[in-house]
């Protein structure tokens, strides 16, 4: 067993079923890995935005969590802002008796 096929028998083990990639060579271990492992089903998206709207996406509607694999640097920049909502949706749904923050904008980042 390798690395990559440690990291996906462990979110296996932790009821993730779905990878939404958008691979480059540098990950080419990971992509072998996701035929290796049972139960992990690998869905490849053609920018970062898409594969991290589609495992946000994915979550909400099935109430299941969902992984992506991103290249480093430009690639998690690009898919960064799905993220944030992922997480703002996540606490959001954990504090539904409290008020939620307004986004942040030009105006509250100049106080």
């Amino acid at each position: 067993m390798n690395g990559a096929e440690s990291l996906l028998t462990t979110l296996r083990q932790n009821h993730v079923e779905v990878c939404f990639a958008n691979a480059g060579t540098s990950e080419m271990h990971f992509v072998a890995a996701l035929d290796r492992v049972d139960g992990m089903r690998g869905i490849l998206a053609l920018f970062e935005g898409v594969a991290t709207g589609a495992a946000d996406g994915y979550a909400r509607m099935l109430d299941r969590p969902a992984c992506t694999l991103l290249h480093l640097g430009p690639g998690l920049a690009n898919g960064l802002s799905n993220l944030h909502n992922a997480v703002r949706c996540a606490i959001a749904d954990r504090q539904r008796h409290r008020p939620i923050t307004p986004p942040i904008t030009a105006i509250s980042m100049r106080r």
